[in-house]
């Protein structure tokens, strides 16, 4: 399956072109000054010094709403293969996958969409994993607990911005070689970083990895059903066998600049992926009790999958007078996604009983033009006007066959659907005094949404208006001691996802036939109206003199129009028998508060005499209620009670060492979704741990090992039908990862 032709001749003229760099530069005199760029439109702080001149540190205390940075140096410290692991460690950040593995990431532990995940200031495109890219391909992270008017206000939980490799003045041409080892299976990484000048005026950062993860897993799924009056298992079965998942990624990022003069340059830059993945598992369905015999005795599922995306932005950033500023922005992007699978099933006799394939097709193309105006009133007083437009087309086909006959050929198998985006802000920052800052914000945005399928329209549409007020406070001009406050209103509009009225169907239990509760059928709500949560925040921070940050940030949201899935025993239109069905639904609403508290420092900044180790840590406590769902457990979705990570690194004196360990840990957390469905989630621990070994100035190697003591995994859900009370318990062993990284500069 390959991509489209267009997409091909796309992707050979941006590597055309990078090829070309070299040569260019080779022509260009050449400058080794540790010289930065100016930030892009989407990031208005500026960007981290090579030389430390600007630490992530300073950026953190400079900004008026909330940041976190997290640069170059505490990006590469592991020598991580995956976005996701050094996500997983930042305050307040949790994944949602097993145990040292990758998932949905999510801020201050609200699942479902409430984190807003920007590339370049850009929200990210869809169908792209964050574990495409690759540690070495980043700038900086910037995490913002409050919304801000500029970068959206789609961030009830938060916003974090990964910003792209900038260029620089200086040279640099790196080669970085991993090599992975995961319960036998070697999961190689390559990775080919390359800075340099443009002429006289330009300058460019190429960075292209390739990566390839093949990880077997031992899974078991079972099925209980309980009589709730009586304690009786009226069904209890379980599915056991391995699962082989194979994921191969490429990924190209570019940054080329041309400076104009002081504050004035043009940018472009290309965004390329392509990835491909197969899954093969087996499963054996062993009863125990109720349905003898069986559905079937074993299956085997066989996926493929291809993903592929373009993406070109422009920038220019002009000034019009020595006090304004403009910057006009747009982005064109393809995505395209193929997927195949076949599910065979076979009774004791291994005679084929059922098969049931599946393909999907889509085709995603979107362009976006923003523009803001920076003006500076007085020397500490500027304000920021700005505009942006948004239009995503999409194209699916999918088609459904059981033993060779279409499914839902009634309800048509071409799909189509269009949003449109357009919002307007206005930001105005100043400074009163020395020690008194502020930052007032108005933002205005309407999400249009059409589907088309089957002869069947569907329209949304949703417009909010969000005011943001953020303010520092220094204690002492030093600006050694801080306190932030922040008051907000922020949103999550439905997705796609969620408003397509299409059913997805239960690939175990598809019609004809009844299903279970467990394994419903999906379904979206056309209906549905954005979420919209009115917060404050208040953190007082400390920075030591020697770069370390101490700080406790307390938070609240009351969120009003909160969506949740919700199942249900439906008569639906494509089987003769009623089916359990899942769709999202408004609840009335729910609050959410919690205490996040970090603390970043040296030991000898702490105890005197110690030696120089680096410790860090962050601890959050969440607490959250759902109005309408009975407690004690009625929390927002897959929220834990709490979240921590703790590490230190240290540097051996008169060796070419520095080692390091960190602990990420979220306890286990059972959580009532409704009346009648709830969950629950075991404890996760994932220890890691390096050693870096610098041979001379332009060679070293890491040596990592990620979740040192692995925990098996076990999730439940739950649910109370007329007939009694289902769950589904799935479980299997996690696994440690070792890895060695050769880092050389050529």
């Amino acid at each position: 399956m390959n991509a489209p032709e267009s997409l091909r001749a796309c992707v050979a003229a941006v590597l055309a072109l990078l090829a070309w760099l070299p040569l260019a530069a080779a022509q260009a005199p050449s400058s080794d000054a540790a010289q930065g760029s100016k930030p892009p439109a989407e990031a208005p702080a500026p960007r981290i010094e090579v030389q430390g001149v600007i630490t992530d540190t300073e950026l953190r205390r400079n900004a008026i709403a909330g940041k976190i940075v997290i640069g170059r140096e505490e990006i590469e410290r592991y020598g991580d293969s995956t976005l996701g692991e050094v996500l997983r460690r930042l305050p307040s950040v949790t994944l949602g996958g097993r145990p040292g593995r990758g998932g949905e990431v999510r801020m201050r532990g609200m699942g479902g969409g409430f984190t807003q995940i920007l590339i370049d200031g850009e929200r990210v495109p869809i169908g792209l994993a964050l574990d495409t890219l690759t540690p070495d391909q980043i700038e900086r992270i910037e995490v913002m607990r409050a919304p801000t008017a500029e970068y959206g206000a789609r961030a009830i939980a938060g916003t974090i911005n990964i910003v792209l490799r900038e260029p620089l003045s200086r040279r640099l041409n790196d080669l970085r070689i991993t090599l992975g080892v995961e319960q036998g299976r070697a999961q190689p990484q390559l990775v080919w970083t390359r800075n340099d000048r443009l002429g006289e005026t330009g300058t460019y950062n190429l960075s292209l990895s390739a990566t390839r993860h093949d990880r077997l897993d031992e899974i078991a799924a079972r099925t209980r059903v309980v009589d709730p009056a009586t304690g009786t298992l009226l069904l209890d079965q379980e599915e056991t066998g391995p699962a082989r998942d194979r994921q191969d990624r490429v990924a190209l990022s570019s940054r080329l600049q041309w400076r104009r003069g002081p504050g004035e340059f043009f940018q472009l830059n290309p965004f390329v992926i392509l990835s491909s993945g197969e899954n093969d598992s087996r499963r054996r369905l062993v009863p125990a009790a109720g349905a003898t015999p069986p559905a079937y005795d074993r299956s085997a599922t066989v996926a493929e999958s291809r993903f592929s995306l373009l993406r070109l932005n422009a920038m220019d950033r002009r000034r019009l007078g020595p006090e304004a500023r403009l910057e006009l922005r747009g982005t064109v992007s393809r995505a395209g996604y193929e997927s195949r699978s076949l599910r065979e099933e076979f009774d004791a006799a291994s005679t084929l009983t059922r098969a049931l394939q599946e393909s999907t097709d889509s085709n995603d193309r979107s362009w976006s033009f923003a523009g803001k105006l920076s003006r500076t009133l007085t020397g500490d007083h500027s304000l920021v006007a700005g505009f942006e437009a948004e239009s995503t087309v999409r194209r699916q086909e999918r088609e459904t066959l059981q033993n060779g006959a279409p499914l839902l050929a009634d309800l048509g198998d071409a799909f189509g659907a269009r949003t449109r985006r357009v919002a307007a802000f206005i930001q105005d920052e100043w400074s009163m005094s020395r020690t008194w800052s502020a930052h007032a914000g108005l933002r205005w945005e309407s999400i249009q949404t059409r589907s088309d399928a089957a002869g069947q329209t569907v329209s949304h549409a949703s417009r909010v208006w969000t005011p943001l007020l953020h303010s520092v406070w220094r204690l002492d001009e030093n600006r050694r001691d801080q306190v932030r406050a922040s008051l907000t209103r922020s949103y999550r509009a439905p997705s796609l996802q969620d408003l397509i009225t299409r059913p997805a169907l239960s690939a175990r239990y598809a019609p004809p036939g009844p299903n279970i509760a467990t394994s419903p059928d999906r379904v979206g709500n056309a209906a549905l109206r954005p979420e919209l949560a009115t917060g404050f925040e208040v953190a007082l921070e400390r920075y030591l003199a020697k770069g370390g940050v101490l700080s406790a940030n307390f938070f609240h949201r009351r969120i009003t129009g909160l969506i949740r899935r919700t199942v249900e025993l439906e008569t639906v239109s494509w089987a003769p028998v009623p089916r359990w069905v899942q769709r999202p639904q408004n609840l009335e609403g729910a609050r959410v508060s919690g205490l996040e508290l970090e603390a970043k420092a040296r030991l000898d900044e702490l105890v005197s005499e110690a030696p120089p180790v680096s410790l860090r840590g962050n601890l959050s406590l969440f607490r959250s209620r759902v109005a309408g769902v009975p407690g004690p457990d009625n929390r927002i979705d897959q929220q834990p009670k709490a979240t921590g990570n703790f590490g230190a690194d240290y540097r051996l004196r008169g060796a070419p060492w520095m080692l390091g360990a960190n602990l990420s840990w979220t306890p286990a957390h059972h959580l009532q979704s409704t009346a009648t469905q709830s969950s629950t989630t075991s404890m996760k621990r994932v220890l890691e741990a390096y050693a870096n070994w610098t041979i001379d100035r332009d060679t070293q190697v890491r040596f990592s090992v990620r979740n040192l003591l692995p925990l098996d995994f076990a999730n439940t859900s739950s649910i109370v039908t007329g007939s009694g009370i289902e769950s589904v318990e799935s479980s299997g062993p996690t696994r440690t990862a070792w890895s060695v990284r050769l880092e050389m500069k050529l």
